[in-house]
């Protein structure tokens, strides 16, 4: 009977421990977030298809191997699994906060008198006796339990913040994955494209330099002015002048591709020093409807677990405008002797009810700036949203446009190399001036730099797309912390 007060308010506080205060997440529909239901320009809209591994469609081996080693051991991918981890045991210590907490402690005391120790008795027959004081020795050994009420869902809704934060984290780190892999192909490309660059450069310096020897040839035999002489002479120097600003350009793409697969700038020099062709993958990629690519954007996906996050925290600081309950008990045991310490048991039981009455309004200005983080959170999530979009777009344009253009370079190439042919004929023969020839190989070499960089551009965009829909990482699973080692589950 006389735990019936407490019993009582045990039930009381599981009854109400069942509610939670603040609002519930729900899901954003895709107009609030201003989704349309088409793209704004020329797009495949067929069935999406499976990008995870987008890199194998171009059909380039090395290129695989250098991303397939930058999932493994790129830095900035490593410190997003770090805070992947973090993240996981916040959701862990918030959890902790659910159940009650239990210690136990034990003790040993001995007292020994320093000074004065000493009693006196009288004996029967009247003799004064004097007897030493002696030390004394206790033990005890007792357990306390106690208890934070969930009354009104503060600790759920904590819980509930911490995971959606913990599934933004591992969005996150989604991100930063198809970000180092995009980064690894177009680095991959531009590399190839420096040597495609080096090699034209030095076929035109060739061909330069065999005009500058039939303009020496002409001119000792008096058939033309040293004014053909010097034109060469100049052409090939400007020339040559190109060919060291490409090389340090080749050497800075594959010094970062060293970088991003974690090793030394020049840990891959030997591996690429052999010239290949510039990747080259599909004509074109399913984009899907807007609402089906959005979806697989792990940026947006992140932004929506935040947005979940901050509406559980608006529950969490409204808990606490409300009255905070406690439960808890103790045992107890103590004697002066190890034989005799079970021998008496205390034990305690304890609840406690408090309510802030005045502090200033700070409570409920916290409700209010959770209320403001939420909306922030919303915002940030349909500008995410927007971005995407954007990007997307973008990405699509430029495969079409780089597409368009190398069609009119290789045009422009074949032209180019006809008339570079006939003019080098003509001046050979004397029927033409070396102004003429000068003239037709600038423009061959144009065409060919133009088809090279068409070329860079259509890859380059088609990595841009691939990224830009997400691709690079299995979008049907939330990416969770490692137990062991450094890549994180669901990638």
């Amino acid at each position: 009977m006389a735990n019936r007060p407490l019993t009582l308010s045990m039930l009381l506080a599981l009854s109400l421990s069942a509610c939670a205060v603040g609002p519930d997440y729900h899901p954003r529909a895709a107009a609030e977030l201003g989704v349309p239901d088409a793209w704004s320009v020329p797009a495949e809209q067929k069935a999406r298809e499976d990008l995870s591994q987008w890199w194998t469609r171009f059909d380039d081996p090395m290129l695989a191997s250098l991303v397939q080693r930058a999932q493994a051991a790129n830095l900035d991918v490593a410190q997003a699994v770090t805070r992947l981890r973090q993240a996981r045991e916040s959701l862990v210590q918030q959890r902790a906060s659910l159940y009650p907490s239990l210690s136990a402690s034990g003790g040993v005391s001995h007292s020994e008198s320093l000074r004065g120790g000493t009693r006196t008795t009288t004996l029967p027959d009247g003799t004064v006796t004097s007897f030493s004081q002696g030390g004394s020795t206790s033990f005890t050994v007792g357990a306390d339990a106690s208890y934070q009420v969930d009354l009104f869902g503060g600790v759920r809704r904590g819980v509930e913040g911490a995971r959606a934060s913990y599934e933004a984290s591992g969005f996150d780190y989604a991100t930063v994955l198809i970000s180092a892999e995009a980064e690894t192909a177009r680095n991959y490309v531009l590399a190839r494209v420096a040597q495609a660059q080096i090699a034209n450069a030095r076929d035109s310096l060739a061909i330069a330099d065999d005009n500058l020897q039939i303009a020496g040839w002409r001119l000792q035999a008096g058939l033309v002015s040293s004014l053909d002489q010097e034109q060469a002479r100049a052409s090939r120097a400007q020339l040559a002048a190109t060919i060291p600003t490409l090389e340090a350009n080749y050497n800075g793409f594959v010094s970062r591709l060293g970088v991003l697969t974690g090793q030394t700038p020049g840990a891959l020099k030997a591996e690429m020093e052999a010239v290949k062709p510039i990747p080259k993958g599909p004509g074109s990629v399913a984009a899907g409807i807007p609402a089906d690519a959005l979806r697989q954007r792990p940026d947006v996906r992140s932004a929506e677990r935040n947005l979940a996050a901050a509406t559980a925290n608006i529950g969490v600081a409204q808990a606490q405008l409300y009255p905070a309950l406690s439960i808890g008990g103790s045992i107890d045991s103590g004697s002066s002797a190890l034989s005799s310490l079970f021998d008496v048991i205390t034990g305690r039981l304890f609840s406690n009810i408090a309510q802030t009455i005045f502090d200033g309004g700070r409570r409920a200005s916290q409700v209010r700036s959770s209320q403001a983080a939420a909306e922030g959170a919303f915002l940030a999530y349909k500008s995410t949203v927007l971005t995407s979009l954007e990007d997307i777009e973008n990405a699509i344009v430029a495969l079409q446009t780089a597409q368009r253009r190398e069609t009119e370079f290789t045009n422009a190439f074949d032209a180019a190399n006809n008339q570079t042919l006939l003019a080098r004929m003509q001046y050979r023969s004397g029927l033409t001036d070396f102004t003429t020839l000068n003239q037709a190989e600038s423009s061959l070499i144009s065409a060919r730099n133009g088809l090279v960089s068409a070329r860079s551009d259509e890859a380059t965009a088609l990595i841009q797309l691939f990224q830009a829909l997400g691709g690079g990482w299995d979008a049907s699973v939330t990416p969770t912390a490692p137990t062991t080692g450094s890549t994180a589950n669901g990638n």
